[in-house]
This record gives C-alpha cells, structure tokens and sequence, in this order.
C-alpha cells in the first residue's frame, strides 16, 4: 500500500518493488498492490495495481470516494457496504 498527498505522485518504481517484495515473501499468495492518492474536497482515488506481461505496471481497477464525518454515515449507507463484502 502506497499513499501520497499534495504534490506527491504515485511511483510505478515504488509499486514494482512493493509487488517483488510481496512475491518473495510471500510466494504462496496473491498480491493486491493498492494505491491512494488524496485529491482535495476529501476525496481519495484508490487503484489497484497489477504487472503486465511487458513488466509495466498498470491500473487493474480506479475508484473514487468522498471521506464524510462518521455521524454522516446513516443505516442505509452501512446496509449497502455490508452488502458489497
């Protein structure tokens, strides 16, 4: 997992060494590499990230989220997460 904020960006060389570090530690299991880049307006785009044939690294899946007060959070929104796990 990798974060950056303000000016930062993400690092495909930073991500590349997360996946071989994950590949040599753990050779039994699958790694996820996730990455989070915080854009303003409380909100956080979250990529998960994956090695291509070629070695590149490229974005399997990009999703956007609004961060929000807990007491902004109602039943309903908590009824709709339990559902997506």
């Amino acid at each position: 997992m990798q974060a950056k904020g303000g000016n930062d960006q993400l690092s495909t060389v930073q991500a590349k060494q997360d996946i071989a570090c994950c590949a040599e530690k753990f050779p039994d299991l699958v790694c996820r590499a996730i990455s989070a880049q915080f854009m303003g307006d409380s909100r956080i785009a979250i990529f998960e990230l994956g090695l291509e044939g070629d070695g590149l690294v490229r974005i399997a899946e990009e999703r956007h989220y609004r961060l929000v007060p807990a007491d902004e959070i109602v039943a309903s929104d908590r009824e709709i997460y339990r559902r997506r796990a």
